[in-house]
């Protein structure tokens, strides 16, 4: 596990100007992979609809820039960030991150769904920037056309695989949160991000006519559709059901054993997303499904909920 130490903040300030430089907008980050600085609009009600318009930091994501000055700005207001993030879906990169996660405790292998949905539809993920995360997944770095917007997702392609893209960020490498270092792979750090492959992005994408929504955060400050201090509007829990199918389905799957752990993975993907409530009701029903008493399963939920809301329950939109 990486030291955070008095260099810590100096180190993941370099690193985000490095980022900047490549064009990539960033903000600062704490080691929890949250926002650094909090929503100025906490606490206000009705809740604010506000994503930097104020004119003031602590929107999260919102707050990302590629202008040095900005940059330095933003850190010397958040002096304990440890990390920085990229917002994804921004010009001129129009950052789309896979997010893989591979942890045998929850039966989860990415990287091999990632190989069967190439396999089934016929794409290959070019050599791109690869970041390794302290959990032992990975992140690909791929870019998407003008003309295209990829919502982020949990989970909706395949157990695993989570996507950052319009509204949501990736921890940048160079970053230390409290589970470790965030690490280019080795091999990859001279690359450039690569376009994403047609038939991914086809995946990606929602079908013509239907309109894309990034996540939504259902607490002031946070990300991935993140820090806007917006909650869900209306049509959120049918939105919230689309995106979360393939949670569903993981926690449906679970067997003996594996009932409970399966169920509050799920429930933390969701809550990072921001539709941790309006899919709460439909991972229960799953839950239950399985064999798992409704009381074990809502309290596994509430448990998620609370992980993923630290900080004055800010939802962690991370990858």
């Amino acid at each position: 596990m990486a030291t955070i130490d008095r260099q810590t903040p100096t180190l993941a300030l370099a690193h985000a100007l490095a980022a900047a430089g490549r064009g990539l907008p960033v903000f600062p980050l704490s080691a929890t992979k949250l926002p650094a600085l909090r929503s100025p609009h906490r606490g206000e009600q009705p809740r604010a609809h506000c994503r930097g318009e104020c004119g003031l930091p602590g929107h999260g994501v919102h707050d990302a820039t590629t202008d040095p000055s900005a940059v330095r700005a933003l850190f010397a207001a958040a002096p304990r960030a440890t990390g920085y993030g990229i917002a994804c879906g921004r010009a001129p990169h129009r950052l789309i991150g896979i997010d893989l996660d591979v942890d045998p405790a929850y039966g989860s292998d990415a990287a091999g769904a990632l190989r069967q949905l190439a396999l089934q539809h016929l794409f290959t993920i070019p050599p791109t920037v690869t970041v390794l995360t302290p959990s032992g997944g990975r992140h690909l770095w791929l870019t998407g056309p003008a003309d295209a917007t990829v919502p982020n997702s949990a989970g909706r392609l395949a157990p695993g695989i989570d996507i950052r893209g319009s509204g949501g960020y990736l921890v940048g490498p160079g970053s230390v949160t409290a589970h470790g270092r965030y690490r280019l792979a080795p091999g990859t750090a001279h690359l450039p991000p690569a376009p994403c492959p047609r038939a991914l992005l086809r995946l990606l994408t929602p079908p013509p006519g239907r309109t894309a929504r990034t996540s939504t955060s259902s607490a002031p400050g946070t990300a991935t559709g993140p820090a806007t201090g917006t909650g869900p509007g209306p049509g959120a829990p049918a939105t919230a059901a689309r995106r979360g199918e393939g949670l569903v389905q993981f926690v449906l799957a679970a067997h003996e054993g594996q009932r409970n752990t399966r169920l509050f993975w799920a429930a933390c993907r969701a809550y990072e997303h921001g539709f941790g409530e309006a899919l709460a009701d439909a991972l229960t029903a799953a839950a239950v499904r399985t064999g798992l008493p409704e009381h074990e399963a809502r309290a596994a939920i509430a448990s998620a909920a609370r992980l993923t809301s630290g900080r004055g329950g800010e939802a962690d939109g991370a990858a």
